[in-house]
């Protein structure tokens, strides 16, 4: 499927006379593949995760947002593809518009495929690796560093799990979405963009 085709479920949801959010440009694949995590105060306080990958974000929204320990496994469920221009989205949706609610850009990054590294005869492209409903990323971001898994599950028969992999560090780890709460972007809390726009 193209990143066009890809996007219109994206865009048939959302008017752009009325919403700040890109409709998104020229199909785009990046050198360097990105991720962003946004925090989105919408009819709930959710994280949505998204992947840079055949020129578009595969997005995920994750309830309780991420976690740095490996035992901590969060519910995952995938939304509509987004552009590749809405990584660098803050800002409030109107009310009435399809996911109103304030923006921020809580993480971003680049990362790599953990599954093109493994030996001759197991690797995967991304693409792969996401029909097969197991990707491994290296994850280089403002907040998160380190290898996550996104693993498919039977839930709802398309929810899937996002943690961090297993680490020899032992001890306690911190609730990373509430000890760094503000953008990785500007440093601006969600009320400050809810005010500022």
């Amino acid at each position: 499927m193209s990143p066009k085709e890809s996007l219109e479920p994206y865009r048939s949801k959302r008017d752009f006379e009325k919403t700040p959010e890109p409709a998104g440009g020229e199909d785009k694949e990046l050198q360097h593949p990105i991720y962003v995590i946004q925090k989105h105060d919408a009819s709930h306080l959710h994280y949505d995760l998204r992947l840079e990958m055949g020129g578009v974000l595969k997005s995920w929204a994750i309830p309780k947002g991420p976690s740095l320990d490996p035992k901590v496994k969060r519910l995952a469920m995938p939304t509509d593809d987004h552009p590749i221009d809405y990584a660098s989205f803050e800002g409030t949706i109107p009310e009435g518009q399809y996911g109103g609610g304030t923006v921020m850009v809580w993480d971003i990054g680049t990362y790599r495929n953990l599954r093109e590294e493994k030996p001759e005869g197991h690797r995967l492209t991304m693409e792969q690796a996401y029909d097969q409903g197991k990707l491994e990323v290296w994850l280089e971001g403002k907040k998160l560093k380190g290898a996550y898994a996104l693993v498919r599950t039977g839930f709802e028969k398309r929810g899937w799990l996002f943690f961090k992999m297993k680490e020899a560090r032992e001890g306690a780890y911190e609730d990373i979405e509430k000890a760094e709460p503000d953008s990785a972007l500007t440093g601006r809390s969600l009320d400050e963009i809810a005010k500022e726009g």
